[in-house]
């Protein structure tokens, strides 16, 4: 990893890098229920080129010898993704320094846990985290030093240094100082170092850490404590791409932090690849249908066009009409589509997915209305990302291509749940992957490596808990997850991860959670809806106080479990697949209540815990 940044830094010195809007101002608004909001006024994209971005890399990792952090301890990443988060990530190697990624989303015993169980000693972190890090101080056992990104117009005030106690505290510019003015001669990495620890964000219990040597097959606004984002940077910055950051708040022109008449990221950066997890998809596909859609294509010959033109490329795409490619997809993209790519800049040629299942018609509907083919990608933290990716010209939906040359795949048979290698037309079973991006077993949990990895020490396998089937072109596709699978009164399995798939392209779920008890016959939901969607109730005469009151309105709950239905009945689930009553939830479902990971994958088992009054009502 080391060799490689130094490598692509002095190919591509003279190209643009990294790129950071500048805030040009911060408003706080008061909203209805009291709480603060705030919104940015952002300038344009301000770039560091390649070499430039080597050289603070440089200039950081002296500092760090200089501030008297000790070559045999580790520094830990504490902060959301940004251009300074990758500079220090890569200017650690530059000494040989193993780094512990932290999720800014964990809970504070996760965290205290994840720094104690590393025993660092530097902790780099943003500014706005230092009042968090005093407040449990006393538990962390290990830190010695903390250096903080600066932010604009965030002061750091004495009462927050004085907390932090012993703790010797520095900002990230006097570092690069520090080192720029006393430059320490590079001691890099060999490839069986180890370069990070990378803790998951724990959708089951306390966040293990998965060791990874510098030896990783290489593959912005998703974490870059997540290995998804990780090694897409990593591979962009071997093809010398630019790299803009965003976040999920400012990302279109209609984000929540995004000041009236200020151009949100997309717009701005006009990007021409777009990663993103299955959450982001959908709510791509929630916003275009809630915008675009309800305010332009609302009745009329509009409406009729755009139904047109989608079912046009779309049967363009499925192969039953090809002439939809030629002139006339040039029409209805020039006619209909064009609005709707411009939202994400107009720019896009390409989409990597993963992280999570995405829905076969989130994933069409967004190829179609952007005109961009959404990949998916398959893998985790312990396969040092993607194990699966499809062909940028495989059109077909819901599968996540073959596996990548560095690693092998195969399924084993899970009598259990009735899956088996022997299953006609396709053999199912557990995914299980070795080769060199399988990572080497979790840091200080043997009992736990030895469950999960397999094998001999030449061939080494890890049991992924998911469930698959390979399609005769060698493609293969998740089908399932063992811990989501239960067997219903009558024999009948729910697999609990397809369902909840397939019903989160409804217009009303922000999200949703199925529930199935072995005792019962049916299946249940708790459902997060999406505000906006439920607007509908003004124009129905429904009368409500607020939003919470809206979600306990026997209307509202019809509505929704109407449109539920319609929609599980269009993806073939069976009858006892489809929730037979719901539960409409007003609060949603952020990294911070920990009912989803940072990577907005659902925690069922938190989830479970914190609504099991609401689920148990459901089955009275």
């Amino acid at each position: 990893m080391a060799n490689l940044f130094g490598q692509s830094c002095k190919k591509h010195s003279s190209n643009k890098f990294l790129g950071t809007r500048k805030i040009i101002s911060r408003e706080f608004l008061a909203g209805s229920d009291g709480r603060e909001f705030e919104k940015l006024h952002l300038g344009e994209y301000e770039w560091e080129t390649y070499g430039q971005t080597l050289e603070r890399a440089c200039n950081f990792a002296s500092g760090l010898v200089r501030f008297g952090h000790q070559s045999d301890s580790r520094v830990a990443i504490f902060s959301d993704t940004r251009a300074e988060w990758l500079i220090a990530f890569q200017g650690c190697f530059r000494q040989n320094l193993t780094v512990v990624t932290i999720y800014t989303s964990l809970g504070d015993d996760a965290l205290v846990h994840s720094l104690n169980e590393t025993e660092v000693s530097t902790l780099v972190c943003e500014s706005k985290q230092l009042k968090k890090l005093a407040s449990i101080s006393s538990s962390l056992k290990t830190i010695r030093h903390v250096i903080y990104f600066e932010d604009h117009g965030v002061t750091i005030g004495p009462s927050v240094l004085d907390d932090v106690g012993a703790w010797k505290v520095s900002s990230f510019s006097e570092i690069q100082k520090l080192g720029r003015e006393n430059p320490v001669p590079p001691s890099l990495p060999s490839i069986a170092d180890a370069a990070l620890i990378m803790y998951t964000s724990g959708s089951t219990g306390l966040p293990k850490g998965v060791t990874m040597p510098h030896e990783i097959p290489a593959m912005a606004y998703l974490p870059l404590a997540h290995v998804y984002e990780l090694e897409s940077e990593t591979v962009m910055m071997t093809a010398g791409c630019a790299i803009g950051y965003s976040s999920p708040l400012t990302l279109t022109d209609t984000s929540n932090k995004i000041k009236k008449g200020t151009k949100g990221d997309a717009s701005a950066l006009k990007p021409t690849l777009l990663v993103a997890v299955p959450a982001n998809i959908d709510r791509i596909r929630d916003g275009l249908s809630s915008s675009t859609f309800c305010s332009v294509l609302r009745g009329g010959i509009a409406k009729k066009l755009f139904s047109w033109g989608y079912k046009r490329k779309l049967k363009a795409v499925e192969g039953s009409w090809l002439g939809a490619w030629g002139l006339e997809k040039s029409l209805w993209d020039a006619l209909v589509f064009k609005n709707v790519r411009n939202l994400l800049g107009g720019n896009v040629r390409h989409s990597l997915c993963g992280g999570a299942p995405l829905s076969c018609d989130s994933q069409r509907f967004i190829s179609i209305c952007m005109g961009a083919i959404v990949s998916m990608a398959y893998g985790m933290t312990e396969t040092c990302a993607g194990a699966c990716f499809t062909d940028p010209d495989d059109t077909s939906v819901g599968r996540v291509g073959p596996a990548l040359p560095c690693c092998y795949i195969k399924l084993v048979s899970w009598e259990e749940g009735g899956y088996r290698i022997t299953d006609s037309p396709m053999p199912r079973g557990e995914i299980v992957m070795g080769g060199p991006n399988v990572a080497t077993g979790y840091f200080k949990a043997e009992d736990m490596t030895h469950e999960i990895y397999k094998g001999c020490a030449l061939v080494l396998m890890f049991y992924t808990g998911d469930i698959g089937q390979f399609h005769p072109d060698g493609c293969l596709q998740v089908i399932d997850r063992k811990k989501d699978i239960v067997k219903l009164q009558h024999g009948e399995y729910i697999y609990l991860g397809k369902v909840e798939a397939a019903l989160a392209p409804c217009n009303y779920v922000d999200n949703i959670m199925v529930s199935a008890d072995p005792f019962k016959s049916y299946c249940v939901a708790l459902i997060v809806p999406a505000c906006k969607e439920l607007e509908w109730a003004q124009g129905a005469g429904i009368q409500y106080e607020d939003f919470s009151r809206l979600c306990d309105e026997p209307e509202a709950v019809s509505e929704v479990h109407r449109e539920l239905s319609k929609l599980a009945k269009s993806a073939r689930l069976d009858k006892f697949e489809i929730p037979a009553k719901i539960k409409l939830l007003p609060d949603p479902w952020t990294p911070e209540t920990g009912l989803v990971t940072a990577a907005l994958k659902l925690k069922r088992e938190q989830v479970k815990a914190k609504f099991k009054d609401e689920i148990q009502e459901l089955y009275k």
